[in-house]
């Protein structure tokens, strides 16, 4: 199993100096999220050869390899200008993920909930384009429901991967949307099954806790949807279940720490959440612990 950090709470650092920080935080992989100077959100990338072949130098030299390139682009929005821009983006995000070296890519559905049919059919459009691609380059793309996406659903996410049909496409779970994927996390681990290639591993609170009532949002009916990232412990995601069930299935893929929650004390955090996890992991005998 690999263990990766998503270095978004680190994003200012400059991107020649990130490997050697990424190690001396005590990673040894990298889940390269959206950052401005190489590959923001929701437009074109701004990587050139020079910067790609500099970053891989200093990749090498702090022994620190990319596990997997996060881009985040409305390849199903419902605005089909917008999904054409964005799967132009994608063909980039490809060459480049390529040329670091790396051979897998995670992503959320995107899309409207309010216009699910309408967002998942921009969805297989944009498959359609953009499978051959990573079918070509032999690139993995690992999918996550996301809250506010077309699919929110844990088990609907993993039907909808199973009906894509193709083995360079599996799921990512991500412990802090567990309370919106239907909240029992065991239960969509056991579902996916062999689909199961990647995690994200941050804490949040139960928004439906208290009938409903744990957070109040103004104006009431609000679809607002509240998450978080929180280190490991604080919040209310069950570690014990959810380490225990990536055993009994097998889990040997990429385990990423993606807390945002705590920029002021970055470093701390993430350290932390690498020593939590690693506990974790020997307690329950993971692959790869």
């Amino acid at each position: 199993m690999k263990l990766a950090v998503d270095p978004y709470m680190l994003r200012r650092t400059p991107l020649l100096e990130l490997p050697a920080l990424v190690a001396e935080l005590g990673y040894q992989h990298i889940e390269l999220s959206p950052r401005a100077d190489f590959l923001p959100f929701f437009v074109h990338p701004r990587a050139d050869r020079a910067t790609i072949a500099a970053f891989r130098k200093e990749l090498a030299g702090a022994g620190v390899e990319i596990a997997s390139v996060l881009p985040l682009y409305k390849w199903s929005g419902p605005d089909e200008d917008e999904r054409q821009a964005a799967v132009r983006y994608w063909r980039r995000a490809i060459q480049i993920t390529v040329d670091l070296g790396c051979g897998v890519m995670n992503s959320e559905f995107n899309g409207r909930p309010e216009q699910a049919a309408a967002s998942e059919a921009q969805f297989w459009r944009s498959l359609e384009e953009l499978l051959p691609i990573f079918e070509q380059e032999g690139v993995r793309l690992v999918l996550e429901p996301h809250p506010d996406d077309f699919m929110e659903d844990g088990r609907g996410a993993v039907e909808l991967i199973r009906g894509i049909d193709n083995e360079l496409v599996s799921f990512l779970y991500c412990a802090p949307h567990t309370f919106h994927q239907g909240g029992d996390l065991a239960d969509v681990m056991r579902y996916a099954g062999p689909l199961l290639t990647q995690l994200h591993i941050a804490d949040t609170f139960d928004h439906t806790g208290s009938s409903g009532l744990r957070y109040i949002v103004n104006p009431p009916g609000s679809t607002a949807r509240i998450h978080q990232h929180l280190d490991v412990g604080q919040g209310e995601v069950d570690w014990d279940l959810f380490f225990a069930t990536l055993a009994e299935v097998g889990f040997d893929g990429i385990a990423t720490v993606c807390v945002f929650a705590w920029e002021e004390r970055a470093r701390e955090s993430l350290r932390f959440n690498r020593e939590k996890v690693q506990e974790y992991l020997g307690r329950h005998a993971m692959a790869g612990a």
